[in-house]
């Protein structure tokens, strides 16, 4: 981690770092060892993708802030640890989001995957993060207004799949849409005890382990 040194009274070190590169530190002190997540959301400015009356918020690591239609966009930390669960230091090829919301877990998989599916249940949620990212000049991401309980079909199987939102249990539908090899990240559980839980297919069978305790709005189907 390099830091300017002081050379004058007043001067703080990493004063002149980004807010952005400020949070990517932060994330590495609590434990996120991908470079790749860590290079990623050090330039990502988390700020555009929350309202103005939030920009203040925007990268506090911890800070899950409202997006509206009764949606939040997740914590950077939570963010953090889901993308290092999925890539495991490989850049994975087809990867599905379920949960669009505001983009920014999408933006984030966009630059470390190399074409990423995203569903969404608000159709407004998902209209507004394609124009997001359309700005942002981020071109290798399909927007899908669906269902996401049911994932993505028509462009299965998929390399990954991450989940941005809480079951009570993993969808069969998500599991039958992961190609062999392949791994999914879900929140599942009641509120108040979610795990963040990890599922790799292998051929003919399925291994699971859980690695965090999480807090996630619930996995809803349908559309609104």
């Amino acid at each position: 981690m390099n830091r300017a040194h002081p050379s004058a009274a007043g001067n703080k070190p990493g004063a002149s770092r980004s807010p952005a590169q400020r949070l990517s530190d932060e994330l590495a002190r609590q434990g996120i060892t991908d470079s790749e997540v860590l290079r990623v959301m050090g330039q990502l400015e988390r700020h555009r993708f929350v309202d103005g009356a939030f920009h203040a918020r925007a990268y506090e690591p911890q800070s899950a802030l409202p997006i509206g239609f009764a949606q939040t966009i997740s914590q950077p930390a939570v963010v953090a640890l889901m993308t290092q669960a999925l890539i495991q230091g490989k850049r994975r090829a087809r990867v599905l989001e379920v949960g669009t919301g505001s983009g920014y877990q999408t933006a984030v998989l966009a630059q470390l995957c190399d074409t990423v599916f995203t569903v969404e249940r608000v159709r407004a949620l998902s209209e507004q993060a394609r124009t997001r990212l359309s700005g942002m000049g981020i071109r290798n991401v399909h927007f899908g207004y669906a269902d996401g309980s049911q994932g993505w079909l028509p462009y299965a199987p998929y390399d990954g799949i991450l989940v941005t939102a809480a079951g009570a249990d993993v969808p069969e539908a998500l599991l039958n849409q992961l190609a062999p090899h392949g791994r999914l990240v879900i929140p599942v559980g009641a509120p108040g005890q979610q795990v963040l839980r990890v599922v790799d297919r292998r051929i003919t069978r399925y291994s699971v382990h859980d690695i965090a305790q999480v807090s996630f709005v619930p996995l809803l189907g349908g559309k609104a």
